[in-house]
């Protein structure tokens, strides 16, 4: 518990310092007066207002959101298909939701990186599209990686990333059809952004994340079981494949909630548990925590990095995830061969 408590505060503190690092720099640098006064209402600034209120602190806070629902989304995955190299982003859930936002995209012609208050009710409608889009990727990848009534792992990282190609292609091939700046808009949502961030975002999202989340954690205690043998944890009492599917409804409605707004961003869901793992043990009542305040941590500062290291330009914080999440999936792979 100790262990648990001073990693918590560790990365409490690191999560903190990426997201005052992140609102006082930028292309318009602030002193840290300034956002305590902006922020305490101590001689309201009209510029200070819209740099903080407007741009940085959504940015933050969406940063924040979506570490923390893929975060737990990985934990969940890994903890269900007893698989360190599950992940949100590898087993094509990503791409499933993806897809089904970039045909509504499509349909209702709605700019995600553009968004303002008119199209409030299209963005509050966009995680449901989203679950549904990531309900049928997860659907299918299990389908096909059932064996002789198991879960059979190896399929389950080959249709994963089979499912994966798949749905890119389908986002693509609506993309494509879309005209020229809602085309701009959907390609640079997909490749994993979160530069036009706003309030909008977070209240759609924002009730998917507390309510899954509440209940992933709550379930925590299963995961635990669930890396024993399924005899065993039939022997328990616990409907097992009920559970199964229970806990994957949620993961994937965190999902669902953070591609929504953020688009495609892969490898938190793979790193932090991990990371988790090796810091506070394998018990997942401590391993969620820790593994969503990790996931907020490395979000934020890439979202920084990339707003920063190319400035006035732009990267997109999913491109910035991918360098730092390539080579550690690679070190997992070695390692799992060795």
């Amino acid at each position: 518990m100790k262990r648990f408590s001073l990693t918590f505060a560790a990365f409490f503190v690191v999560l903190f310092m990426g997201s005052y690092l992140h609102i006082i720099n930028g292309a318009f640098d602030l002193s840290l007066l300034d956002v305590l006064k902006t922020l305490l209402r101590i001689e309201p600034n009209e510029k200070f207002d819209l740099v903080i209120f407007d741009f940085r602190l959504p940015r933050i806070v969406i940063a924040t959101l979506v570490g923390i629902g893929l975060g737990l989304a990985g934990v969940v995955l890994q903890g269900i298909t007893r698989n360190g190299l599950a992940d949100p982003g590898i087993l094509g859930i990503n791409a499933g939701a993806g897809s089904a936002i970039v045909i509504f995209m499509f349909f209702f012609q709605v700019q995600v990186v553009s968004a303002d208050i008119s199209s409030w009710v299209s963005i509050m409608m966009m995680p449901l599209f989203g679950f549904v889009g990531g309900i049928l990727a997860a659907a299918l990848i299990f389908l096909f990686s059932y064996k002789h009534g198991r879960l059979d792992m190896q399929r389950l990282i080959l249709t994963g990333i089979a499912i994966n190609s798949g749905f890119g292609a389908l986002s693509m091939y609506f993309s494509l059809k879309m005209n020229s700046k809602d085309f701009e808009s959907a390609a640079l949502w997909m490749s994993g952004s979160i530069y036009n961030a706003n309030w909008i975002f977070i209240v759609a999202m924002l009730p998917w994340i507390i309510i899954f989340g509440i209940y992933t954690y709550k379930k925590a205690y299963l995961l635990d079981y669930f890396q024993l043998e399924e005899d065993n944890i039939k022997s328990l009492g616990i409907a097992l494949e009920r559970e199964k599917i229970v806990l994957l409804l949620a993961s994937v409605g965190l999902v669902s909630a953070c591609v929504s707004v953020s688009g495609s961003i892969g490898f938190i869901g793979l790193m932090a548990p991990h990371i988790a793992q090796k810091l506070v043990g394998v018990r997942h009542q401590f391993v969620m925590p820790i593994a969503a305040l990790i996931g907020a941590a490395l979000l934020v500062f890439s979202d920084f990095i990339a707003k920063t290291v190319f400035a006035p330009s732009e990267l997109s914080v999913g491109v910035v995830v991918s360098i730092i999440g390539i080579p550690y999936f690679l070190y997992l792979l070695v390692k799992a061969k060795g």
